[in-house]
């Protein structure tokens, strides 16, 4: 019991263990289909024996071990040259031995436990009989006395009778002359051998089928199962159901196909957003540029047709008609530029001419650039530098004051105050150079903050010509300073202000 129980803790503990390695199922599976049934057997050979044994009981008979069933014949003639022998040795010391009740009952008593009894005749009567009920249907049919079986050794002749009892014979002749049989009677129990041997191999294909039932579960439980899930998943892949995700607690070999579908789904998943999102602002695209394009030339247009219909008049007017229309051309001209840079950044096409460059004389040259513009358009620029002279980094000068000038543009742009103001700041922080471009225009939210760098995302929804734009200048310094390893963000608060924050790379020096 205490062995069975320890099977079924074991079987337990498999059955709802985690998940394993195959190998050490294919481990554990080999051990199983050899011990387990092995484990069987032998338990259902000891009932069933034990079942047997117990039904021998309604003759007297006791069994202690499965020697009579498995070969009777021999275990007959062990067991009664046994008794032989202690017979002549009780003969040899008493004659009388064997007409002693207690005697005889003793004798009768060590072979009880192996499926024997003795039997006592005296001439043609039961002397003792160690089994009543057993000898009064087999006395008749016992062989005869035989003068000439005395002087034999004790390898008397073995038989069946009708009642399947194996009988050896030993003869005697008793003091008083009486001739004497001892019959050692042992249960041959064919009958017996024949169901065991039927019992048992029914039991043998129930734990086999049995053992195959437990294996198959167990091992569709951990591999058959995961894999048709798997299988469920990819056919969601192939559906385009990219949501569809597995469990992650799989250990082992499924484990590592559930975390490999996992990356792909997730991977395929972030280029299909990927793809959704390019395709919306392509649309978004060609919706601004259609808008941003159109305002242009319809006042572009509207002039020409001024002039072509005689509405300016006057020299001065057909020069104002002019004017306006070559700088309609130069935002229609700037708007493509963008456009077209904005590609080119995207796809990796530009070619950046990275060289060292010594930060202070940089920014003091662009700084005096930006000045004039600044006060050609009523702005004030403070501009201040607090970086060693000797400092340099590695940059592209065009595409960084491409940067600069962006984010100055936008500023003046935006700026709603009657005198803009524009605060330049460059300062060394450790391995990085720290540039602060301030205004003081309309600014945005904080929330607005973190989108300004998206593509085509505007703050302005009115679109009007005075701040129109494709969206994109923005995104295209972000991508600028990130070809740079540098990083860009954005602080501000409505109606007070905006400041663009840029961290830049030193040189690294030996």
């Amino acid at each position: 019991m205490v062995l069975m129980k320890s099977l079924v803790t074991v079987l337990l503990f498999l059955w709802y263990t985690k998940p394993m390695k195959l190998k050490t199922r294919l481990i554990i599976t080999f051990l199983t289909i050899v011990l387990l049934p092995t484990f069987l057997t032998i338990t259902a050979f000891i009932f069933i024996g034990g079942y047997l044994t117990r039904s021998q009981q309604e003759l007297g008979f006791r069994n202690s071990d499965y020697s009579v069933m498995i070969d009777p014949a021999q275990a007959s003639r062990h067991i009664s040259d046994e008794v032989f022998l202690e017979a002549q040795e009780l003969l040899s010391e008493d004659p009388d031995a064997l007409e002693n009740p207690e005697i005889l009952a003793a004798l009768n008593a060590e072979v009880m436990n192996r499926s024997s009894y003795i039997l006592i005749r005296k001439n043609d009567q039961i002397l003792y009989a160690g089994n009543e009920q057993a000898a009064s249907i087999i006395f008749d049919s016992l062989p005869d006395f035989s003068a000439e079986n005395i002087t034999r050794d004790m390898s008397h002749s073995v038989y069946y009778d009708n009642m399947n009892k194996l009988v050896r014979q030993m003869d005697f002749y008793f003091p008083d002359g009486g001739e004497g049989s001892l019959f050692v009677i042992t249960r041959s129990n064919t009958s017996s051998s024949k169901i065991l041997l039927i019992d048992m191999a029914v039991a043998i294909m129930i734990i086999l089928i049995i053992t195959s039932w437990f294996l198959t579960k167990w091992i569709g439980r951990g591999v058959f199962t995961p894999v048709n899930q798997l299988n469920i998943a990819m056919q969601n892949i192939a559906e385009g159901n990219l949501e569809y995700h597995l469990p992650e607690n799989m250990e082992g070999e499924i484990g590592e196909l559930y975390r490999n579908y996992e990356d792909m789904r997730l991977r395929l998943k972030e280029s299909t957003d990927e793809k959704i999102l390019a395709e919306k602002q392509n649309r978004e695209l060609v919706s601004n540029i259609s808008h941003d394009l159109k305002t242009p030339i319809t006042a572009i247009k509207g002039y020409v047709e001024g002039i072509m219909d005689g509405v300016a008049d006057t020299p001065e007017k057909v020069d104002k008609y002019i004017r306006t229309i070559y700088n309609k051309a130069n935002d229609m001209e700037r708007l493509i530029g963008e456009l077209t840079l904005y590609s080119k950044i995207d796809t990796n096409e530009i070619p950046y001419n990275f060289i060292k460059i010594n930060v202070k004389a940089y920014f003091d040259d662009c700084a005096e650039e930006i000045r004039t513009e600044l006060e050609s358009r009523n702005f004030v620029l403070t501009y201040l530098n607090y970086v060693p002279d000797d400092v340099c980094l590695i940059a592209d000068p065009e595409q960084l004051y491409r940067v600069i000038n962006n984010i100055i543009s936008n500023s003046i742009k935006y700026n709603n105050k009657a005198r803009g103001v524009i605060n330049i700041r460059v300062r060394e922080e450790k391995e990085y150079i720290h540039l602060e471009i301030e205004d003081n225009g309309q600014g945005v939210s904080p929330e607005e903050a973190g989108r300004i760098f998206e593509r085509f995302y505007r703050t302005d929804a009115s679109r009007n010509s005075r701040t129109g734009g494709s969206g994109i200048g923005l995104s295209i310094v972000k991508k600028i300073v990130e070809a740079h390893g540098g990083t860009i963000w954005a602080v501000s608060n409505k109606n007070v202000g905006l400041t663009m924050h840029i961290l830049l790379r030193k040189e690294a020096h030996a």
